[in-house]
């Protein structure tokens, strides 16, 4: 009985976003790419549990909610990394060989298309047509910053200092 009143507690908590933005958007079925936007903004992709209880909230059939995230290519129902590496395979990223920046940050994480994600968690290759930037190709941007003319080394180095940030943060946490 404990645990399971503890388990609704926990899923009441981290339901509470989703509760902020359904209020926000007045429980309106009307803005539900916006309040998908936004739940996946927060959560970093759209779990079922989020799904469901979007489709609950807004009296919408789950199969409609399901279509709607899988129809967009921006909505994920898969965990994503803490960071996000978007790096450009169109034309000229791939003349420019964009395709061995993405075998080699592959290789470092053990990525593959099946699991885009690293095994800690911190970081999710995703692979766009195009970043409009083909003047800087090999093109990448990795948490909402443009790296142009990048090589395994450039990525290497913008890898390593995110790694080691979030390794100073989560020192500072423990004390």
């Amino acid at each position: 009985m404990q645990a399971s009143l503890e388990k609704t507690r926990g899923m009441v908590e981290h339901l509470a976003a989703v509760n902020a933005i359904l209020d926000k958007h007045g429980n309106d079925a009307k803005q539900l790419i916006a309040i998908l936007q936004e739940a996946q903004d927060v959560y970093k992709y759209l779990s079922k549990d989020v799904i469901s209880y979007i489709a609950t909230s807004l009296d919408l059939p789950l199969a409609h909610i399901y279509g709607v995230a899988t129809f967009y290519a921006h909505f994920s129902l898969q965990a994503k990394g803490k960071h996000i590496i978007k790096l450009c395979d169109g034309t000229a990223c791939h003349v420019k060989k964009s395709t061995a920046i993405q075998e080699h940050i592959e290789k470092k994480f053990n990525l593959s298309e099946d699991k885009p994600t690293s095994d800690d968690g911190l970081f999710t290759l995703e692979l766009v047509s195009c970043l409009g930037a083909c003047g800087l190709a090999p093109v990448c941007v990795i948490d909402d910053e443009v790296h142009g003319q990048v090589t395994p080394k450039m990525i290497d180095d913008i890898l390593e200092r995110i790694i080691a940030e979030e390794k100073t943060a989560a020192a500072k946490e423990e004390k």
